[in-house]
């Protein structure tokens, strides 16, 4: 094959997403069998097979048991709004998360008591196997999942005060800078670092996607001075949502 000449599945994929992008295959259409794209195409039954599933894992289509391939509806992306932390009136883990003060919505945590594993000890400073408080959050605007969350504090910091537990005590639902306040911690920066990756089968199932489409994460660590008090993974689709940053000039 000539440098830089597409492989035939790709040019198949290219095609067939240039119809579904011009309405040509609108959503719910049922995509060309194997065997129709084999004729349309001239291919193989190989290239086909391997073209429809570039779009499968695009998102762009999904297969129906016993039907066939369908075209996703795939609705505009909306706007998760990033920002530099602050708190103004609702200083909630939604708010948190969601810093766009337009939109409203509701969340619900789990926390249980983890050691830390190489990866997240090392985000947050502490050695392998040490305690943690692991806290996961299903983010909602009205009845749809807007997001995932999975934090993790030390318990060499947190434990035995007030805020142990992000859901109870007298802080309960409250953002992490406010609950450090109440144990004198003071949370003066924030990292972020977002990427991408096929979504879990568990993160699918609550997100309303398929295991393997891509979703965002978002890496934070909140801070006081150089010392990780939090760590956290938020999830969102990638095809609904963008997350959108806004942060000050200084």
């Amino acid at each position: 094959m000539p440098f830089g000449e597409q492989p035939a599945y790709l040019r198949v994929a290219d095609d067939l997403r240039r119809q579904i992008a011009d309405g040509s295959l609108p959503p719910h259409t049922r995509l060309p069998s194997q065997a129709g794209i084999r004729a349309a195409y001239g291919v193989s039954d190989t290239v086909a097979l391997e073209a429809r599933k570039v779009l499968m894992a695009e998102g762009l289509v999904e297969g129906r048991s016993g039907s066939g391939t369908y075209v996703r509806e795939r609705p505009e992306p909306r706007r998760i709004s990033r920002s530099g932390y602050r708190i103004i009136g609702d200083g909630s883990v939604f708010r948190q998360e969601q810093a766009d003060d337009r939109v409203s919505g509701s969340w619900e945590g789990r926390s249980e008591r983890q050691e830390a594993a190489p990866g997240i000890a090392a985000r947050l400073g502490v050695d392998p196997g040490e305690e943690v408080m692991c806290t996961r959050y299903v983010f909602r605007t009205g009845s749809e999942t807007v997001m995932l969350s999975t934090s993790w504090e030390p318990l060499l910091l947190t434990g035995k005060t007030p805020v142990m537990l992000p859901e109870e005590g007298p802080l309960a639902g409250r953002g992490v800078v406010e609950r450090m306040a109440a144990i004198d911690v003071q949370v003066d920066n924030v990292d972020e670092e977002v990427g991408a990756r096929p979504a879990l089968a568990a993160e699918a199932a609550v997100l309303g996607g398929l295991p393997g489409h891509v979703v965002l994460v978002i890496t934070r660590t909140f801070r006081a001075g150089g010392r990780p008090v939090e760590t956290a993974d938020v999830v969102l689709p990638a095809d609904r949502y963008r997350a959108g940053y806004h942060l000050p000039v200084r």
